[in-house]
């Protein structure tokens, strides 16, 4: 199984493509380049300055500048929506399988587990988990009800929200569109490419009533043809604010 399917908030069922194993292993090198990279600067400035010395019998001070090293995986995913460097690099973040942005007990499961994943078993446990398990999921993952998908599909331009602007003359067909969101937007799109790529017309009918009813609009249109419109509306409106 590649993909997951996530129910978000509105309670449209989408589809995303799981992290694989190669691209979690990547994303775990350039962490660990990030977590060295911090600790030759610390040798480097302790050099530089002779302070070396300044550890001598302070306990408190070694775990002081020690603790990015060990809290970094949970502070980064905390602080940057479910991304590290790495995850970022490799365009993938940790998402909760209820399709809700991860907790902070979510977070800290998967960080505490870490070490058996990746340390004690020397990755061993990590790398089996994701391999056999349906979501690829490592066992913090399991725990935790967590998975890493991928936040860039391997899709064009034609898969985001700006799509190009209408001719000048264009005719809005619905004016309060514009109280949407450019998130709004985003979500009908990936509506729009999960329909063309799995033929779930019913999910294009659920998203365009959602639509009709949140801007109390009347309209008998086919409901991806309804999309469509809404989108070009949107870009035709934001353009000219």
């Amino acid at each position: 199984m590649n993909t997951i399917k996530i129910t978000t908030s509105q309670n449209i069922e989408l589809e995303y493509q799981l992290a694989g194993l190669g691209e979690r292993i990547v994303a775990g090198i350039v962490d660990t380049l990030v977590i060295f990279s911090y600790l030759i600067l610390i040798v480097l400035v302790a050099y530089v300055t002779n302070t070396f010395n300044m550890f001598d019998d302070k306990e408190w001070m070694v775990l002081l500048f020690f603790a990015p090293v060990l809290f970094y995986h949970l502070l980064s995913e905390l602080l940057l929506n479910g991304q590290s460097v790495g995850k970022k690099v490799m365009n993938i973040k940790v998402v909760s399988l209820d399709g809700a942005p991860p907790t902070l007990g979510q977070y800290l499961i998967r960080w505490v587990f870490r070490p058996v994943d990746l340390i004690i078993t020397s990755y061993a446990c990590a790398v089996l988990c994701i391999a056999i398990s349906e979501r690829k999921q490592r066992l913090g993952d399991m725990v935790a009800g967590t998975t890493l998908i991928r936040t860039i599909p391997r899709t064009g331009l034609d898969d985001t929200i700006y799509a190009p602007t209408p001719v000048i003359d264009y005719t809005v067909s619905f004016p309060d569109v514009i109280q949407l969101s450019d998130k709004d937007m985003q979500l009908i799109k990936e509506v729009i490419v999960n329909v063309n790529k799995t033929g779930n017309s019913v999910l294009a009918y659920h998203t365009a009533d959602k639509i009709k009813q949140t801007l109390n609009i009347n309209a008998n249109m086919d409901p991806m043809h309804f999309l469509h419109v809404i989108i070009a509306d949107y870009n035709y409106l934001t353009a000219r604010l």
